[in-house]
């Protein structure tokens, strides 16, 4: 009977201690298991920090998880992306928003502690914005060409959200391609940027979108060009840079990019977690109207192609950072 007990005893801890491993390790395998902290790599109140904001908002009921939206602006973000990259431990529950900043800053800082492609996992674009070439209401030039011809005879100003922006970066990239003579003329964020254009203080500006479609609309200012592969179709009369043919503009494609990345160390099970639950948020109809509302697109690359169009974006900002003699040693 003892031999008996001794044998039901062992089968019942041992099957314990079996269901007490197999809980453990299902536990071990959930995500999130914390909040989720999503960083905004700029102050509040601009594109991406309201994108970051729309974004939480909806991929909390889809994780069932609280989001932290935190904002940690600085030197063209890579403060913040710094940060996320150097991992820690709440970097299996740590985000951050994504955008041309992220190629750019490196091709503007070439000594940042941090590779910007190996370093990270990039989990998916979500939103794609086009820049549009716009000039003054009273401005004498109605196409690129006309305001390209005038550009190589005389001096031309352009503005800009701040040096790095893909705003400054694709007039650089424009100022190049044509061999213009242009002067990038910065201001404090595109709310700055704005009534100098608006007045006719500066000649030209590759403005985001939704800064600018309002004033396009009421004839305030001019569109002469989209800077995305194809037209918008908020825009459709407005032609592509890459359609003028000439100069090389062909060639000729900057958007405003907006993605989720995290540290190379986040888990794959997070990953595949976060990439569906974003496929849901995407499929929503309050993310398509808010889409609709900045003059996007919702984004299509994921993980590897993610990755892939994030090294070309720092190749081709970093030729255009030396060119233009950007860089920051």
């Amino acid at each position: 009977m003892k031999k008996l007990l001794n044998v039901l005893c062992a089968a019942t801890c041992g099957g314990a201690v079996a269901l007490t491993l197999s809980v453990s390790t299902a536990q071990a395998q959930e995500w999130p298991s914390d909040d989720v902290r999503l960083v905004v790599p700029y102050a509040p109140g601009g594109t991406t920090d309201v994108l970051s904001r729309r974004v939480a908002d909806l991929l909390k009921e889809e994780l069932d998880a609280n989001i932290v939206v935190e904002n940690r602006p600085g030197a063209g973000s890579t403060v913040a992306t710094g940060r996320l990259a150097r991992g820690g431990r709440d970097a299996d529950h740590t985000i951050l928003m994504a955008s041309p900043g992220h190629a750019i800053g490196a091709a503007i800082y070439p000594n940042l502690t941090y590779d910007p492609v190996e370093d990270f996992v990039f989990i998916q674009n979500m939103l794609n914005i086009p820049n549009v070439m716009v000039v003054p209401a009273d401005s004498p030039y109605d196409t690129p060409l006309e305001f390209i011809e005038a550009a190589q005879d005389q001096n031309m100003s352009f503005s800009s959200s701040g040096v790095g922006s893909s705003i400054h970066m694709s007039g650089e990239l424009f100022k190049t391609m044509t061999g213009s003579d242009m002067t990038h003329v910065p201001f404090a964020g595109s709310g700055a940027a704005l009534p100098a254009l608006l007045g006719g203080d500066v000649d030209v500006s590759f403005e985001n979108m939704p800064t600018v479609f309002s004033h396009i609309q009421s004839g305030d200012l001019k569109a002469l060009a989209v800077t995305s592969e194809e037209r918008s179709q908020y825009l459709p009369d407005v032609p592509t840079l890459k359609e003028i043919g000439e100069h090389g503009l062909d060639d000729f494609v900057t958007t405003a990019w907006f993605g989720l990345i995290a540290h190379e160390s986040f888990p794959e099970e997070a990953v595949t977690t976060m990439q569906e639950a974003l496929q849901a948020v995407m499929e929503r109809e309050e993310f398509t109207s808010f889409v609709e509302q900045l003059g996007g697109e919702k984004g299509t690359r994921a993980g590897d192609e993610f990755k892939a169009f994030i090294a070309s974006e720092v190749e081709r900002w970093d030729a255009v950072a030396e060119q233009a003699g950007l860089r920051q040693e």
